[in-house]
């Protein structure tokens, strides 16, 4: 019989470190798995890769009404963490940013 495969582990010690929402995927309830050894948060997701299907803005976030942080051309990839209430919350590493778009202005990445 073998030994028990010896998995990765990290732990968090001390208080989260401080990050930039607009840059890094975290919010109080849910961060990017990516994160994980650098902050906490009750409820991590990795990132699922969509495409935007059309030129959408990227809002800091939900309303209709939020700042514009950027807009996605059809094509920009954005990184999903979360899709609620018709808005899609995540990443668009082509700029950098973190917010929300429309959940129907997402394709699917080829």
């Amino acid at each position: 019989m073998s030994a028990p495969s010896r998995r990765n582990r990290f732990a968090l010690t001390g208080r989260s470190v401080a990050i930039d929402p607009l840059t890094q995927a975290a919010r109080r309830d849910l961060a990017d798995i990516r994160l994980a050894d650098r902050v906490f948060a009750p409820h991590y997701a990795a990132p699922v890769l969509h495409v935007a299907a059309a030129k959408t803005p990227l809002r800091a976030g939900r309303e209709t009404d939020a700042d514009i942080l950027a807009t996605l051309s059809p094509g920009d990839p954005f990184e999903v963490l979360e899709i609620s209430g018709g808005f899609a919350w995540g990443s668009a590493p082509g700029v950098g940013r973190v917010g929300y778009i429309l959940a129907s202005d997402l394709g699917v990445a080829a």
